[in-house]
């Protein structure tokens, strides 16, 4: 191509295309998007890429609400402006902090730009612990992808990667080395190249006269200056240019790197200056040296003929500036790193080896030696740059926001589910433990948790046989037998595959589940037998359990000591288990309480709804309305941390156990939406306050697609539950515990829902009974 082709292509002065293909945006629903990253005034290419970001949605694609969290260091504070927030890098508690504020203002997605320096503690592993506290699905741009990273950087990178529900890189080299080095699904990833400002083509007189350079040709390199830019190179070959173009001039644009002013001060750039003047090239170099903003960048860039970025490294995947050149129809002269590989291919500019000063004064005197080739290519890099303009690059940002976005479902059938899934996870001697995809795993077995809750299940289920009811009551009922263990006076939990048992004496929480399965049996079951060796085998375990202490345990013990006073009245031993639990409990939330949290423990666990419904359940069944106080209380504060702002249920996540006073949103258990379904129906029927309802159908509605990631986890067609939800989605298998779950949850709604058949309606005062009295049920009026 020649000047005349190139000048009739892009018109000195042409009109931008900016108003053209703004007007074809596509109308979107509203986004708020949490942008995590450096930010102005802080001086680097982050700051200034997450500022872009933040202007060009704000112009291109005003749907998309951008809150902007810039990275703080807190003994160098900077003024900021109307961002949203900032986080002290090196405070790990201020990065809980600020996820927790993200997640009250209810952002549909959480965009994190990604270099390992930007972040605190050693390699930025700070970063690590805020996406573990963010709930809405993250993005992540990554500006450097390793080829050789260490250990650490390892880590962090995968940790990075499976926390991600949408990665954005603006090299197609980058997304390959993701999924070759990092094995990161291709479906994951997208290339976005770097946006590039849209300005008129051929406007070098005009920005030179401003500049008091009129009549020289002016060679440029920008960005913070060290030695990662190369400068040297072009300094060295100065002087085969200079002898050739006299009326060349080096401009050296850019503040030396603060990380390298910090430690040595300006040495640097005055030893660049020296080798300037050994060289006897320092009149024909003009050093800027402050940082200059994005405006005034492109201004000097517009007052250049060929612009320099003889980088030494390779691995360098993003340059804003060579973006900006490309955009402005620079003939480009730069060594071969990632970035320039891509953006420069076929022509767009000429690239030379690294720490080359002979390449550098070769391809520089080529490009001057020749106008019409210069012209050229500045006409193909002006073409390239059309393709990154920052209308183009709005609108695939607003689109990679779009797809990371979950949109919780709203509406959960109310239809009973296929019984099928237990089925298939049952075999003659009991419910399998886990699944892998939807097949059984023999090799994990069986366990006493999962086969009391099925038990539990055959009580209450719909739509099966009196034959097959019995058929698996008894295969349930057998393996409790079987768990109890006399010698212990105790039962045991897990079972392998070949009947043999795992260990003597199972887990506190399997035993407390045994007790609440075997009261609800008595109280549940169509069939006398059954109940009358739940019955036994409940007033043999209940006293031996008595010395267990753990809180779920004790809950659980409750629910079962309800359970049995509602069937048996005056039944001792339950009666004193209440007292006895109710009274632990108390306690215990005395301990830990303290302003912020009104609960039982420090440490939030799972099945957390179960603690605040057992002294529900035995406040209306001892008639002591201060339990039923204190569980609708405690029941009140959980909900509350569980309801997410946009209104949907977010369970506990099970990465939250261990940490003390603390809530992290991953992952999240079946086991904890039917909990709080379960809990709801007993306030409600202590109650008859609405909000238990509304809270019982948002867990309900979480199993489909009401969630933080917006994916069904269960299915009416098969009676089968996903394992729980996770950063990236549903983990796609089907153990019994999800599957009972699920199950379970459903017949709590049956009673909870308002149009359900059976016992929905709340109990008021007037239906009250006591309980406690051997001789049946009687009124009982609140005293």
């Amino acid at each position: 191509m020649d000047a005349r082709r190139a000048n009739a292509l892009f018109p000195m002065g042409a009109e931008s295309a900016e108003t053209e293909l703004v007007a074809f945006r596509s109308p979107r629903a509203p986004r708020r998007v949490a942008l995590v990253g450096n930010f102005p005034p802080r001086k680097c290419g982050i700051a200034t890429f997450t500022a872009d970001v933040t202007e060009q949605l704000a112009r291109f694609r005003p749907e998309v609400s951008v809150d902007v969290w810039a990275l703080e260091d807190r003994d160098a504070p900077l003024s900021y402006g109307p961002i949203a927030g900032t986080i002290a890098r090196d405070e790990p508690d201020d990065y809980a902090r600020a996820a927790q504020a993200i997640d009250a203002t209810g952002a549909d997605a959480v965009w994190l730009q990604h270099e390992y320096g930007i972040f605190g503690g050693p390699d930025g592993e700070m970063v690590c612990g805020f996406v573990d506290r963010v709930a809405a699905p993250l993005i992540v741009t990554f500006h450097t992808v390793l080829t050789e990273p260490s250990e650490r950087q390892r880590r962090i990178m995968e940790h990075l990667v499976g926390r991600a529900s949408r990665i954005m890189v603006m090299s197609q080299r980058s997304r390959d080395l993701l999924v070759e080095l990092y094995a990161v699904s291709a479906d994951l990833i997208e290339v976005i190249e770097h946006g590039a400002p849209d300005r008129p083509f051929g406007r070098e007189d005009e920005f030179k006269a401003r500049r008091g350079l009129a009549g020289r040709t002016v060679l440029t390199t920008f960005g913070l200056l060290g030695p990662s830019k190369g400068v040297e190179s072009v300094i060295e070959a100065l002087p085969d240019i200079l002898a050739r173009h006299p009326n060349v001039l080096y401009r050296i644009v850019g503040a030396t790197h603060p990380n390298l002013v910090a430690r040595d001060g300006e040495s640097y750039r005055e030893g660049l200056k020296a080798l300037a003047e050994r060289l006897g090239v320092a009149h024909a170099i003009e050093w800027s040296e402050t940082f200059v903003d994005t405006p005034d960048l492109l201004d000097q860039l517009e007052a250049c003929d060929i612009y320099l970025t003889p980088y030494p490294g390779m691995q360098q995947s993003t340059s804003g500036t060579l973006s900006y050149a490309v955009a402005l129809g620079k003939a480009v002269v730069s060594t071969p790193y990632v970035h320039a590989r891509e953006l420069l291919a076929e022509g767009v500019g000429v690239l030379i080896e690294p720490r080359s000063a002979k390449a550098i004064a070769d391809a520089v005197i080529g490009l001057l030696d020749d106008p019409y080739e210069l012209a050229a290519l500045k006409a193909r890099a002006y073409a390239r740059g059309r393709e990154t303009i920052w209308p183009r690059f709005a609108a695939a940002s607003a689109a990679l926001i779009e797809r990371a976005v979950a949109t919780p479902a709203r509406n959960a059938p109310r239809a009973r589910p296929s019984f099928h899934g237990v089925r298939t996870m049952t075999d003659g001697t009991g419910m399998f433990q886990h699944s892998i995809g939807i097949v059984p795993d023999r090799r994990h077995g069986y366990c006493l948790d999962d086969n009391v809750r099925a038990l539990l299940l055959i009580n209450q289920a719909h739509g099966i046989g009196p034959q097959e009811r019995q058929s698996l009551a008894m295969i349930y009922a057998a393996f409790i037998q079987d768990a109890w263990n006399p010698d212990k006076r105790a039962f045991r939990n897990f079972m392998r595959f070949d009947r043999s048992w795992c260990e003597d004496l199972g887990s506190e929480d399997s035993n407390g589940r045994a007790i609440w399965t075997l009261g609800r049996t008595v109280e549940d079951s169509s069939d006398p037998d059954i109940q009358r060796w739940a019955s036994d085998l409940y007033d043999t375990a209940l006293p031996c359990l008595a010395r267990f202490e753990s809180p779920r345990t004790v809950a659980f013990i409750m629910l079962g000591a309800a359970a049995m006073l509602r069937a048996r009245p005056g039944h001792a031993a339950s009666l004193e288990a209440l007292e006895q639990g109710a009274s632990l409990l108390e306690r215990l939330l005395g301990g830990a309480r303290r302003p912020d949290w009104a609960w039982f423990e420090a440490v939030l666990g799972y099945d957390n709804p179960r603690l605040s419904q057992a002294l529900i359940e035995a406040g209306e069944v001892l008639g002591r309305p201060e339990w039923t106080a204190c569980g609708i209380e405690t029941l009140a504060w959980i909900a509350e941390r569980q309801t997410a702002p946009n209104g949907h249920f977010r369970a506990i996540g099970s990465e939250t156990f261990g940490h003390p006073y603390a809530q992290l949103p991953f992952d999240q258990q079946p086991l904890e939406a039917q909990a709080a379904i379960d809990a709801s129906l007993a306030a409600w029927r202590a109650t008859g306050d609405q909000r238990w309802r509304t809270h019982g159908a948002a867990a309900w509605s979480w199993f489909f697609g009401a969630n933080d990631r917006g994916v069904v986890l269960a299915d009416m067609a098969t009676g089968r539950c996903r394992d729980g939800l996770t950063p990236r989605g549903a983990n796609i298998n089907c153990g019994a515990e999800s599957i009972l779950a699920f199950q379970l949850g459903h017949y709590s709604m049956l009673a909870l829902a308002p149009d359900s058949a059976g016992d929905s309606k709340p109990r008021t005062a007037g239906d009250r009974v006591d309980y406690r009295a051997e001789d049946g049920p009687r009124p009982l009026a609140y005293s």
